[in-house]
């Protein structure tokens, strides 16, 4: 169930192979939608999201011949004036990695108990559990080998 059906995607193609597939869904703002309104409305929806890239590069480009100065004017440079740099958020981002490694120690070598010692083998007991990376994504050899690391 959805509340809009351009708010499921703007992307054609996704939305008609995803009807195709099966997939029942239900828009709230038109329930009474079938599959030649359901298809219709996708290519609406993706005419909306050229239309509003178009535009967004006319507003951007139409603020920069005014003068305007585009992006944050504090961004980097108030991080630099106060003498910290990236610093603070690489020590907070390594300290999450840190604590994550060290909950998934004891699962790492219960993995390895069972006779799991590869990084593709740990990998594939990883994906098989249903445990996600940090960042809620699949595991790979590369993030296995980084986890290892992590761990010591």
């Amino acid at each position: 169930m959805i509340a809009k059906l351009d708010r499921l995607s703007r992307n054609a193609t996704f939305l008609l192979t995803l009807q195709t597939s099966g997939v029942r869904f239900l828009a709230v703002d038109m329930p009474e939608a079938n599959d030649l309104t359901v298809g219709i409305m996708a290519l609406v929806a993706q005419q909306e999201r050229e239309a509003i890239l178009r535009r967004t590069k006319e507003a951007l480009a139409a603020a920069k011949a005014r003068g305007v100065k585009l992006g944050n004017p504090n961004g980097a440079a108030a991080l630099k004036r106060a003498g910290q740099g990236g610093d603070a958020l690489r020590k907070t981002v390594m300290g999450n990695a840190d604590i994550f490694a060290a909950d998934l120690a004891s699962v790492i070598a219960d993995i390895r108990a069972q006779g799991n010692v590869t990084l593709r083998a740990i990998a594939g007991e990883l994906n098989h559990r249903g445990i996600q990376t940090r960042r809620s994504g699949k595991w790979y050899v590369s993030t296995v080998k980084n986890l290892l690391e992590r761990i010591g």
